[in-house]
C-alpha cells in the first residue's frame, strides 16, 4: 500500500506498527485472543513469524470469527478454544471506534459476539488503532453501532430498538445486509432488497445509526439493548480494554485504561 502524498506513513502501516507494538507484550506459553479485521491480521502474521523463528513458544489462540481461525492458522499460530481455555492472558484486537474513557465500538465485521466473549475473558485485553478511530462518544462517526440478533422475529426486534432510540435526533436503524460495508457507509436504504448479513453464528445484525453520537449513560444503555428479548450482544465494548495503542503520524501513543487520555 502506498504512502499518501506528502511521504507520511498510509492507515494500513499505522495499523501495522500498532499491531506489532502489541505483539511485544506476548510472551511464550501464553493463550491469546485473536482479533478480527484489517488491524488484528498485522499481529497474527508477527505472532506466526515469531513462532517460526522460535522466537515464540508454546503459543495458543483463541480466535475471534472464522476468519481469525483461517487467517492464525495460515499464519502457524496454533488453536484452541474457550472450553479447553476459559481463562485467555491477552487479547489483541483493533476497534472501530474508540471514546476518550477508553470505551469501543466494535463488530462492523459482524464478529463481535465471540469478540466479547473472548476479550471479556482476558486477563489483559490490548486495543490496536491507527489515529482515525479515536472520537469524541461512541457513534459519533456516523457508522454502525452494530447489534446481533437472532433471525426468528428480527423485523419485531428492530422495531423495539427503534423505539428504545425514538426522539433521538437523526438516529437510523436497519438490517444489516449482505452487500453492506458497515466500515464504508452510513445509512443507506437502497440496500433493502438484499440478503440478510449471516454473522458466524447464524445470526443477524441490526446496525444503529447516531448523527451526533450516543448521549446518555452507556451502561444503561448497554442495559436497555440487552433487555429486549431477540438481541444477543451488542457492540459498545465498554470498560474491557486494558489499554489502547494508537499509531499516530508521529509516533505510537499507548493509553493505559487507568490513565487520563489526553488529546483524544
Amino acid at each position: 500500500m502506498l504512502a499518501p502524498q506528502g511521504g507520511g506513513p498510509s492507515q494500513d502501516e499505522l495499523k501495522r506498527v500498532a499491531a506489532h507494538r502489541a505483539v511485544e507484550l506476548v510472551r511464550s506459553g501464553m493463550v491469546l485472543g485473536l482479533g478480527t479485521g484489517s488491524t488484528a491480521v498485522h499481529a497474527l502474521d508477527r505472532i506466526g513469524a515469531l513462532l517460526r523463528t522460535g522466537h515464540l513458544r508454546d503459543v495458543v489462540g483463541i480466535p475471534t470469527s472464522e476468519w481469525a481461525a483461517a487467517s492464525a492458522a495460515a499464519a502457524g499460530i496454533p488453536l484452541t478454544d474457550l472450553n479447553t481455555h476459559p481463562v485467555v492472558d491477552l487479547s489483541i484486537d483493533g476497534a472501530d471506534e474508540v471514546d476518550p474513557a477508553l470505551n469501543l465500538v466494535k463488530g462492523r465485521g459482524g464478529s463481535l459476539l465471540r469478540e466479547k466473549m473472548v476479550e471479556g475473558a482476558s486477563r489483559r485485553f490490548v486495543v490496536i488503532v491507527d489515529e482515525s478511530k479515536l472520537v469524541p462518544r461512541l457513534g459519533v462517526s456516523g457508522l454502525a453501532v452494530p447489534v446481533e440478533v437472532i433471525p426468528f422475529g428480527w423485523s419485531l426486534t428492530l422495531r423495539r430498538l427503534r423505539t428504545l432510540f425514538d426522539g433521538v435526533p437523526g438516529f437510523n436503524i436497519k438490517l444489516r445486509t449482505a452487500a453492506t460495508n458497515a466500515k464504508a457507509s452510513a445509512f443507506d436504504e437502497s440496500e433493502s432488497k438484499s440478503e440478510p448479513f449471516v454473522t458466524d453464528n447464524k445470526n443477524y445484525i441490526v446496525d444503529l445509526f447516531f448523527e451526533d453520537g450516543i448521549h446518555g449513560d452507556l451502561n444503561l444503555i448497554s442495559d436497555e439493548i440487552l433487555r429486549i428479548t431477540g438481541v444477543i450482544e451488542h457492540g459498545m465494548f465498554l470498560g474491557l480494554a486494558s489499554s489502547v495503542i494508537i499509531a499516530r503520524k508521529d509516533g505510537v501513543v499507548v493509553v493505559d485504561k487507568a490513565a487520563k487520555v489526553n488529546g483524544m
